[in-house]
C-alpha cells in the first residue's frame, strides 16, 4: 500500500495555513521580508503593543516561520522561508488550473468581434 501522504506534513501544512490567516502575522511577514526586525519596530509598523506583537512573533516562531538572533540584549527577528517555501510549492499545481483557465478565458475575449 502506498502511503500518499504524510500525516505529519498535513499537520504542518495545516499550522502554517492557521498562522499566515491572521492579518498581522501576515504583516509581520512582509515586514521581516526586507530585513530582520526588532519587536520594537515591528510593534511601531503594525501600531500593535510590544506584547500583542511578541504573541504573533511567538506563534510564527512556533510554526517555524520566523526565527530569532539574540545579539546582546537585543532580540533581532528574520524570516525562514522554508514553511513558506512548502507552502508555495503545494500551491503549484493550482496555479497551473487558474493560469490555464485564464488562458481560456482570454482565447474567448479575442476570439469575439469587436463592437
Amino acid at each position: 500500500m502506498a502511503v500518499i501522504c504524510l500525516t505529519g506534513y498535513i499537520d504542518v501544512m495545516s499550522t502554517v495555513f492557521e498562522v499566515v490567516a491572521e492579518p498581522s502575522r501576515r504583516r509581520i511577514l512582509d515586514l521581516l521580508l526586507s530585513r530582520p526586525h526588532l519587536v520594537g519596530e515591528l510593534s511601531e509598523e503594525l501600531g500593535l503593543t510590544q506584547p500583542g506583537t511578541s504573541k504573533h512573533l511567538r506563534v510564527l516562531r512556533e510554526a517555524g516561520l520566523v526565527r530569532v538572533r539574540q545579539e546582546a540584549q537585543r532580540r533581532w527577528y528574520e524570516l525562514n522561508p522554508g514553511p513558506l517555501a512548502e507552502l508555495d510549492g503545494w500551491l503549484q499545481p493550482y496555479r497551473r488550473l487558474w493560469a490555464r483557465r485564464l488562458d481560456a478565458l482570454e482565447d474567448y475575449l479575442d476570439a469575439l468581434p469587436d463592437n
